[in-house]
């Protein structure tokens, strides 16, 4: 069954879909303005699928691309919108984001076999 785009995630889901672990969300969160999940009435975080898409854009910048917190939250911002050195590179970015979605399809298939 497809998800829906209006989709909810709590911050668990998001670790296990992103291999991040939840306590580098939460300093992600405080650190890149670019992440910004919203809170519930009970203030429990929820993130919808264009914050998972910042998360695993993150994720690439820090562990591939060996930028620092910083340097990957202004890469994200020219990437977003779409300015700066790194108009070049949006292609690869794009490439990579495929080819993790592909393979995190396929490990969920293993997982249902």
């Amino acid at each position: 069954m497809p998800e829906s785009p209006d989709k909810r995630y709590r911050i668990g889901e998001v670790s296990r879909e992103t291999g991040v672990p939840v306590h580098v969300l939460r300093q992600w969160e405080s650190k890149v303005s670019q992440l910004r999940p919203r809170r519930d009435p009970a203030g429990r975080r929820y993130y919808t699928r264009d914050d998972i898409n910042v998360v695993l854009k993150l994720k690439y910048y820090i562990y591939h691309g060996k930028m620092t917190i910083k340097g990957a939250s202004m890469a994200l911002s020219k990437s977003i919108h779409g300015t700066g050195a790194l108009e070049d590179r949006r292609g690869i970015i794009d490439l990579a984001d495929k080819i993790e979605d592909e393979v995190r399809t396929a490990l969920k298939l293993l997982d249902s076999i």
